[in-house]
């Protein structure tokens, strides 16, 4: 009876920053002395994808698989020739359900870290939209670095792209799905000049993504 939480990450294999997030994720989920991977733990079942595309990260790619693919526009009509590693996850997705959904990625030119919903989908509703706040507040309080000012313009109610990762999942099992969007240089929101957006700051914004998952997993 437990929820089903799906993280995957690195889509885009150049979006390096998206891998260290769910390190730090998977780093504070099994630490015996952090109580909020212990309750989530006991709440939900994990289905993390750390690598979305790995042929395309060891081929040096920004944002395609080994045949040229870009995964994040195959949601709706994934094959084995083009996109086997969304069809694999859509067919284990399909087995176990899913509750929630964390897409997570890097933007190139948004200097800032933030969530894109599924606002778009024709099923969106006042329940997922109660979610998505509440999963925002708490994030944005759980981690400084993130903010719900500045992002991508809202997609008009029914205009969502169903072949992007967070419409697709949000829209077939009627759940709580976001990207999440992190910087390739720095956070306007809270600058650094000496390191600008790191690995250090994305693992500890995985940790913080485990709180606002806590929030909402009831």
């Amino acid at each position: 009876n437990k929820r089903k939480i799906w993280i995957t990450a690195r889509q885009h294999p150049g979006e390096t920053m998206a891998e260290w997030l769910i390190e730090g994720l998977l780093d504070s989920l099994l630490d015996d002395d952090n109580a909020t991977g212990k309750l989530l733990l006991e709440k939900a079942n994990f289905y993390i994808v750390p690598n979305m595309n790995p042929d395309g990260s060891v081929r040096g790619h920004l944002r395609t698989n080994a045949v040229g693919t870009n995964l994040n526009r195959e949601w709706s009509n994934p094959s084995l020739e083009k996109s086997p590693e969304v069809f694999h996850v859509i067919n284990k997705m399909e087995a176990t359900g899913v509750d929630l959904f964390y897409d997570v990625h890097g933007d190139e030119a948004l200097p800032y870290v933030f969530l894109a919903g599924s606002q778009g989908t024709p099923s969106y509703n006042e329940r997922l939209a109660h979610l998505r706040d509440r999963f925002s507040e708490v994030l944005k309080l759980a981690s400084a670095d993130f903010q719900s000012e500045v992002g991508y313009d809202i997609d008009a109610p029914g205009k969502a792209n169903m072949t992007v990762a967070t419409n697709w999942v949000a829209e077939r099992f009627d759940c709580l799905a976001n990207t999440l969007e992190m910087p390739f240089k720095d956070n306007d929101n809270l600058p650094d000049a000496d390191t600008g957006w790191s690995p250090e700051r994305s693992n500890k914004l995985g940790e913080a993504s485990l709180v606002a998952m806590l929030a909402v997993v009831d």
